[in-house]
């Protein structure tokens, strides 16, 4: 599974991280105004420029990615050389963070001039403009979607993204070697990028510097991919569990019967979680593996500690406990 390119937690959109996009990159040039690559885009529709070639600059926000189709570049070919040039001068002075050219038409000498005069990135696209607007729509909803940065690890265990929780030292890197050493796959290690999408799914990636590597204490840091070849790492994976490894405490109170689910909000999105006590003989990747494949369960409508609950409440004569 490939990441897109994402910038860090803290970074806003770019013209330079939009046309690196998956999606985007392939069928995208930029033509001029490289100067301008790292203006911030803010917005996450584009917006169709039309009405300022006429001379109405009213509502042009100019953090908002422009787009020029067939219709606007024939409008602009039909002017007077001389108001084509101002009117091409009024549009680019407006300060915009990017614009687009569809259907890989060339553009004309006068938007060439003044993107580069302006610095303002001026990039041609080979498709017309509906899939081209679509291309660019699904590389800003991730480039603007909102993001954190966690303290954890990233793993892949059964199909169940988990994101492992905890205090330095407890042990989440070892657990992580373990399950890859299993045939699970590590995500991220230390850093984890987290991401919220627009249909709730919060992503984890890790940090572009760390990728693919695990730092385990005694060994050093290591390269998962290299060791294990490419099937034991992912560029990103949604996160469908939380489990938090806590030191063992016997005066804590942990969950004996799984009835009281948790959750973990993250980005505004709840994630079921657990709290797994750590102390020696305990295998931590083990009880791991059985948390995937118990989620696994409960996904498909098998809630093992609410049926065992429910038999037992029968054969007492109990009233049953409440499913939600």
């Amino acid at each position: 599974m490939n990441a897109q390119t994402l910038p860090p937690p803290s970074a806003p959109a770019t013209p330079r991280a939009l046309l690196a996009h998956d999606g985007v990159r392939e069928i995208t040039r930029l033509v001029a105004g490289e100067a301008g690559l790292d203006r911030p885009i803010s917005h996450p529709r584009i917006q169709k420029s039309g009405l300022v070639l006429a001379g109405h600059a009213h509502g042009i926000v100019g953090t908002r990615v422009q787009l020029l189709g067939e219709t606007e570049l024939s409008f602009l070919a039909g002017l007077d050389p001389a108001l084509r040039r101002r009117r091409v001068d009024g549009f680019l002075g407006l300060g915009l963070s990017v614009v687009f050219v569809t259907r890989g038409v060339e553009p004309p000498a006068e938007l060439l001039e003044a993107a580069q005069q302006t610095g303002t990135p001026l990039v041609v696209a080979d498709p017309r403009s509906s899939a081209t607007i679509a291309a660019i729509h699904q590389a800003l909803d991730r480039l603007l979607a909102p993001r954190e940065q966690r303290h954890g690890v990233m793993v892949e265990v059964h199909g169940i993204g988990t994101l492992l929780l905890g205090k330095s030292g407890i042990g989440k890197s070892e657990c992580a070697l373990f399950l890859v050493e299993r045939g699970h796959r590590l995500v991220a290690d230390d850093q984890v990028w987290l991401t919220r999408l627009p249909n709730n799914q919060v992503m984890a990636a890790p940090a572009p510097l760390l990728k693919h590597h695990l730092e385990i204490r005694g060994l050093g840091i290591l390269n998962v991919r290299d060791l294990f070849g490419s099937t034991s790492v992912w560029d990103e994976a949604v996160v469908d569990l939380v489990a938090e490894l806590t030191p063992w405490d016997p005066n804590d109170s942990y969950d004996r019967l799984g009835l009281d689910p948790m959750r973990e909000t993250i980005l505004g999105v709840e994630i079921p979680k657990l709290r797994i006590p750590v102390r020696p003989g305990r295998n931590m990747g083990v009880i791991l593996e059985v948390a995937a494949r118990n989620e696994l369960l409960k996904t498909a409508g098998h809630h093992a500690a609410r049926d065992f609950a429910k038999r037992l409440s029968r054969q007492l004569g109990l009233e049953e406990p409440d499913a939600t």
